[in-house]
């Protein structure tokens, strides 16, 4: 797994996390760390499609370079 994917899936954790423990205290500050898990989780999905997407396009590459 990619290392910025596995940063920013440590965000989402940390940000619902966040939002749990700020809804439970009756803040509606829990609407922006849903927002921040939102924002992360599609980073991660991302930064994992690009990796194997990267890793897809290199086994192309050295499979057609030797046949």
């Amino acid at each position: 797994m990619p290392r910025l994917a596995l940063y920013t899936l440590a965000v989402c954790v940390l940000a619902i996390a966040a939002a749990v423990v700020s809804f439970a205290r009756g803040s509606w500050l829990g609407i922006i760390w849903i927002l921040i898990a939102g924002i992360s989780s599609n980073m991660a999905w991302y930064y994992l499609r690009k990796a194997r997407a990267d890793r897809e396009a290199d086994r192309e590459s050295s499979t057609g370079a030797a046949g």
